[in-house]
């Protein structure tokens, strides 16, 4: 990681408590210029707390800005962290009152120049998108980074259910919930605020939302995303949108910054091309932001497949428009471009009927940057669908944009599903995926069309290489399997797969895309110890007797001391298992043990959390299970439970 040079500006840091409207304060901590002249402002505003989940990154970031010449505020949600309040996204209505708030607090500073930004990721990306849905005067700019532009995460893929997402995503979101306030930066208030947090605890809580209204917003957004993260397409949603006032970067990378340097790489220099627009819409400065193409994004060339890659080959390529006049759809007929092996030549349709655990090798439903986050070969999957393939291709093919397909289906039940894959297959016969989606079907009427969005991609596929579509009736533990097994069956004569071609020449004559290298304020060491005993990341375990195929899921373990001495150990294990036979054999769990401590003051709290959940003909039941420990003594315990209709009826 390069350090920075001499910043322009000495810091300052400060940590406040700012009031809401309502009375509930929000903890937050400040980095300032030193300057006698009025200054931008930038706010992030986050889940997590300043003192533990993103002490580090915050580090990292907040004091670069400072140094070069902007108030740069980190708050923690309502909620969370060391702030007050019943939990709440700060992406939903509630964060997003919030936000404004502080936006208000911020401008009206005697140091602030009455000019904001916003920025953040995942869930925190979202919540400047929303905040700048609402067109405050005083907000001129935004950076998102791996956002989503619905204010609640996806439940289903085209009304097809999904199990993995929602219940890894609510999981994760009630454990972050039910952290403790810190009382370093709390007092002696920090039990009150902890119980009053975990009474007002609701699992189901955020899980309806909508997508947010693009059109109201004013503020000139710079989206950021990774081809390896499934937020990927919001980028160019936004950036299409959004038009001349909107840029967007798209690399190979993980749902993390992309100058973290987590796999797959190469990693950017973020914060630079960040100043850059910061000082263009914040301060007026000609910084040539606008002169950059409207899409810059990184074209993965063709490897063999791999749960992981340091550095993903490629190139970066720039498109001055989105949609680009160089990218055209290119339409491939299941009966004549691709083609399926092993059907009768009398049968018109294709019947396709996968066993349940059909999506075991699918790889993490949101990478991170761990060893076991991206699909292995996918053969043995082929082996469980109906693949269309092509002839080896005679030159090269670059695809950048959103495929589709297009499918023909007939079935005698009532409900079904399809995943559609889109694969690179090797010379060799390895199958690298490439991208994929899923939509629920209506049966019992005769043929009906039904239309697969696949996910945003950036993919060149050599000459000699076969392109390959692979349908599935079931995608375990992606999407909550349908009670009927039958299947479907596909006419290749009325279906085809649509790619997005980018023309070979449409680089000539532009000039070269670059970035800047990672670039980073020196931020405080955290202490990690590794575990005696640690779980594979990413295990399936097939009990051949039982017909029952196990996918166990652990988070690297071990403890951590936080820079400001807090200690934190936690375990996570998320499981799913199904018999091939059987979909309503198909559950899913997670434990979570979180043990916070600081010695010095004698404060130590356990957290035990188990989500499971299952399915039945109609509906999803979750329960939802929490112990939160003082000291050794239980201090709360609840247990919850949802029954959930299922997308697909």
């Amino acid at each position: 990681m390069q350090q920075p040079a001499p910043y322009p500006y000495r810091t300052t840091r400060e940590d406040v408590r700012i009031a809401m409207p309502d009375g509930t304060r929000l903890a937050a901590r400040l980095w300032l210029p030193v300057t006698d002249h009025p200054v931008p402002a930038l706010l992030e505003h986050q889940p997590g707390g300043l003192g533990d989940t993103t002490a580090v990154r915050d580090a990292q970031r907040h004091p670069w800005y400072a140094g070069h010449g902007y108030a740069s505020l980190r708050v923690d949600a309502r909620g969370h962290g060391s702030s007050e309040g019943a939990p709440a996204d700060p992406a939903s209505p509630a964060g997003t009152a919030d936000g404004l708030a502080l936006l208000d607090w911020l401008t009206a500073r005697p140091w602030s120049s009455g000019r904001a930004g916003a920025f953040g990721i995942g869930r925190g990306g979202t919540a400047a998108l929303a905040l700048a849905a609402h067109a405050p005067e005083t907000l001129a700019a935004v950076v998102a980074v791996c956002a989503d532009d619905r204010t609640a995460p996806l439940r289903d893929l085209a009304g097809a259910p999904l199990a993995a997402a929602v219940h890894g995503e609510s999981a994760a979101r009630l454990a972050a919930a039910c952290r403790p306030p810190d009382p370093r930066y709390t007092g002696d208030g920090w039990r009150r605020l902890w119980l009053e947090r975990l009474a007002a605890l609701d699992p189901g809580a955020g899980d309806e939302g909508e997508r947010i209204g693009l059109r109201a917003v004013r503020a000139a957004v710079l989206a950021f995303g990774g081809w390896a993260d499934p937020q990927a397409g919001t980028v160019l949603r936004l950036v299409e949108e959004l038009g001349g006032n909107a840029r967007g970067i798209l690399g190979p990378w993980p749902h993390e910054y992309p100058d973290e340097g987590l796999p797959p790489g190469p990693a950017i220099g973020f914060l630079q091309e960040t100043l850059r627009w910061w000082d263009h819409w914040l301060r007026g400065a000609d910084t040539g932001v606008l002169k950059e193409p409207a899409l810059r994004s990184w074209m993965n060339e063709s490897v063999p497949p791999a749960t992981s890659y340091a550095n993903r080959p490629g190139r970066w390529i720039g498109d001055e428009s989105w949609p680009s006049p160089d990218v055209r759809e290119v339409h491939y007929g299941l009966d004549d471009a691709l083609r399926t092996a092993g059907t009768p030549s009398g049968e018109r349709f294709v019947p396709v009927r996968s066993p349940q655990h059909t999506g075991i090798d699918a790889g993490a439903v949101r990478p991170l940057g761990g060893p076991a986050d991206l699909p292995p070969d996918q053969r043995e999957e082929d082996g469980r669908s109906v693949c269309f393939d092509s002839v080896p291709l005679p030159e090269p093919a670059e695809v950048l944009g959103t495929p589709s397909v297009r499918l023909r289906v007939r079935m005698d039940a009532r409900h079904g599903q399809v995943a559609a894959r889109l694969c690179d297959v090797a010379p060799d016969g390895s199958a690298t995926l490439v991208s994929r989606g899923a939509a629920a079907l209506a049966g019992g009427i005769g043929p009906v069309e039904v239309e697969i969005g696949l996910a945003a991609v950036a993919h060149a596929f050599p000459a000699g290489h076969r392109i390959r579509l692979a349908l599935s009736s079931a995608y375990w533990p992606w999407l909550w399997p349908v009670v009927e097994t039958g299947g479907f069956e596909v006419d290749p004569g009325g279906s085809a797969l649509t790619l997005p071609v980018r023309h070979l020449a449409a680089d000539a004559g532009s000039g070269p895309v670059s970035f800047d290298p990672p670039e980073q304020a020196a931020a405080p060491a955290e202490l990690h110890t590794e575990p005696l005993t640690a779980h594979p990341e990413r295990q399936a375990v097939h009990d051949v007797a039982a017909g029952e195929w196990r996918l166990q899921l652990a988070r690297p373990e071990g403890a951590v001391v936080h820079p400001d001495g807090l200690a934190e150990e936690e375990h996570v294990l998320e499981a799913y298992r199904i018999r091939s036979d059987d979909p309503l054999s198909a559950r899913a769990r997670t434990d979570r043990t979180l043990r916070l401590e600081r010695t010095d003051i004698g404060w130590d709290v356990t957290l035990q959390i188990r989500s499971e959940a299952s399915c039945d003909a109609g509906h999803v039941t979750v329960r939802d299970h929490v112990r939160a420990f003082e000291g050794g003594d239980v201090v709360f315990e609840r247990i919850w439970r949802r029954r959930l209709a299922r997308g697909d009826r």
